[in-house]
């Protein structure tokens, strides 16, 4: 029986075009003029700090600016960085410039789910603070109480076993009681070899995965 469900965010509860389409390019725009409005502030000066460390030299404003843009075009994982888009994504969601995306199904089953019963959780290659600021900021209004706990990365990496054991452990319920969402075939896989139940979301050309379960969308979810 299941008693909890782990769903991914980008390709399963929400598109992965708002990310790449939306998040990101606001990001990079907005970018200059935040470090310039809030450089005065302790943890935009830290993360100044820590973006000329990172590159390996001194630099005042205007020049980690540059760097900043130029890692956002390279897509470089940088912390100091997606700490600053966080940032700036946070001032966007609060000033309405945007909502996070959450499917119609996504937003009514995850609902459905935890009236029935179910805890939920979240677990994506997005910072915590990402998540949050994405469910509580959508089209719906805020949608974090129907979560009980998020994961990132820092749990482990999301095509590795270990870290869907490391989740169960964290929830305290045995991993076969545990259904993971997602639409990477990957992830689906190293969940399923930790001993979850699993179902692979097929909402933009997915490629089907023949362990799984397949859904068009929440509302063919299943639930053993």
């Amino acid at each position: 029986m299941i008693r909890a469900i782990v769903t991914d965010i980008e390709g399963t509860t929400s598109s992965i075009s708002f990310v790449k389409d939306v998040l990101f390019p606001y990001a990079r725009e907005h970018l200059p003029g935040f470090v310039r409005a809030h450089a005065g502030e302790a943890e935009v000066r830290r993360l100044l700090a820590d973006t000329a460390e990172l590159h390996g030299a001194a630099l005042d404003d205007e020049a980690a600016i540059a760097v900043l843009v130029r890692w956002i075009d390279e897509d470089r994982k940088a912390t100091p960085l997606k700490a600053l888009q966080g940032l700036i994504w946070e001032a966007g969601y609060r000033s309405g410039d945007f909502h996070g995306h959450v499917y119609p199904d996504a937003e009514r089953k995850l609902k459905e789910w935890k009236a029935s019963g179910l805890d939920l959780y979240v677990y994506s290659s997005g910072s915590v603070y990402a998540q949050k600021l994405l469910f509580g900021h959508t089209d719906y209004g805020d949608l974090t109480p129907l979560f009980s706990a998020y994961f990132d990365t820092r749990v482990g990496a999301k095509q590795e076993a270990e870290s869907y054991r490391a989740i169960a452990r964290e929830i305290g319920l045995p991993a076969g009681q545990l259904l993971f969402l997602s639409d990477i075939v990957g992830e689906l896989d190293a969940a399923r070899e930790a001993g979850y139940q699993t179902c692979q979301l097929l909402r933009e050309g997915a490629s089907p995965g023949p362990a799984h379960i397949h859904a068009a969308d929440f509302d063919e979810v299943i639930l053993a």
